[in-house]
């Protein structure tokens, strides 16, 4: 354990030390390919670090995070994203870089019903994780139980954790979910309602310049726009093309029933592809296991600070 702590520090002292450089010297130079030049070496490294840490605990947010910093600076090197215009201090600068977290462009004051429907959530959050360590539930029923707690888990953490930087940050951040139960098809799912942040990146960082690139390329428009939805997701291509036939337009889909076909397709196909693997791979008991690793070690840490601090005042 005590290893893993030292590969945290080392991994953290040179994400601030990059994110530093990024904010010093990158700015200087022109917006496009030399900026790029000058942050690639920072992607590159970001790519690495993940690779020091052992524990899955670590090395997964790490790995995502570091992953959503390459491109908030690659789309930074074009005057992009949401590292532009350029924060006014360092400590905002390395927040924005390294965090889930971006400005809210237009903010909505939030009424009542959103903070009861969070509350709902919470609550939801509760009665799942106890279910989840009820183990005379059949295996099946477990599963059916993944889709709306890894939803929850996501959904409650997040909200709490941006509400927190918004104290801090003294600014307006975007929300990560925006209800994505309601959404009425995968685009609107994937694109509009589940995990915001990513999806602006990817817009920004792969749908746009692709689209850009086939643009000059091609004459077409139309096939621009379908080649780089086709990069960024391809599931959504085919039901944008879907809906396009002209006896996709005659058919006129009752909202409630859209939703309830968008989020059943979600639920059914995490189910076949995503779940499986997760659970045979017991991501989520190792991560357990070395959460209480970390707690016991710290415990066992502190308790020795304490005793030390005492013998010392009795001398």
């Amino acid at each position: 354990m005590e290893e893993e702590l030292n590969s945290l520090v080392k991994v953290g002292v040179s994400t601030i030390m990059s994110v530093s450089y990024c904010y010093f010297l990158p700015p200087r130079i022109k917006s496009g390919f030399f900026r790029l030049v000058s942050v690639l070496p920072v992607c590159v490294l970001f790519l690495v670090l993940p690779l020091f840490f052992s524990f899955s605990l670590f090395s997964s947010p790490a790995a995502i995070l570091l992953i959503l910093a390459d491109l908030k600076l690659i789309l930074f090197s074009f005057d992009q994203g949401p590292l532009f215009p350029l924060p006014s201090n360092i400590f905002l600068f390395t927040c924005f870089t390294c965090l889930p977290i971006q400005h809210q462009k237009n903010p909505k004051p939030q009424d009542q019903l959103h903070t009861s429907i969070f509350a709902i959530k919470v609550v939801l959050f509760g009665v799942l994780h106890y279910l989840f360590h009820y183990k005379t539930l059949p295996p099946i029923v477990l599963l059916g139980l993944y889709p709306p707690f890894l939803y929850v888990i996501l959904e409650v953490s997040l909200t709490l954790f941006r509400i927190l930087l918004t104290i801090i940050l003294k600014c307006n951040l975007e929300p990560h979910f925006k209800e994505p139960y309601l959404a009425t098809s995968l685009q609107d799912f994937w694109g509009r309602r589940w995990n915001l942040l990513v999806s602006a990146s990817l817009r920004a960082g792969v749908y746009t310049p692709v689209r850009r690139f086939c643009q000059r390329q091609m004459c077409s428009d139309d096939s621009a726009m379908l080649i780089s939805v086709l990069v960024t997701f391809i599931v959504s291509v085919a039901e944008v093309a879907v809906k396009r036939t002209a006896f996709a337009q005659r058919w006129v889909v009752r909202q409630m029933f859209s939703r309830l076909l968008t989020v059943g397709f979600v639920v059914v196909t995490s189910w076949w592809l995503f779940f499986p693997p997760w659970i045979r791979s017991d991501v989520t008991e190792k991560c357990f296991n070395e959460a209480s690793l970390l707690i016991d070690f710290l415990r066992r840490k502190l308790i020795f600070l304490y005793l030390k601090t005492q013998v010392v005042s009795l001398n």
